[in-house]
């Protein structure tokens, strides 16, 4: 797989990587399996792993403030 933005390899890397789920609500996802370019900072996520992140973050409370998840595949 190769960047968008320099053409360079994206190499599979898992990350620890922030989504705000609600306005007053931030999760990080652990461990995520992504796909980082080696130039930049740019990354990709799978359709399937984006599947998985999406009912992950629906399960979250809305309450809560700060949550940290693992993510498991």
């Amino acid at each position: 797989m190769k960047c968008t933005i320099c053409g360079s390899n994206m190499d599979p890397v898992e990350s620890d990587l922030p989504f705000k789920t609600a306005q007053h609500t931030i999760v990080i996802l652990k461990s995520l399996p992504v796909f980082q370019c080696g130039n930049w900072t740019e990354y990709l996520i799978e359709d399937l792993v984006m599947g998985r992140i999406d009912q992950t973050l629906a399960s979250v409370a809305s309450d809560a403030e700060l949550e940290v998840i693992p993510y498991a595949a």
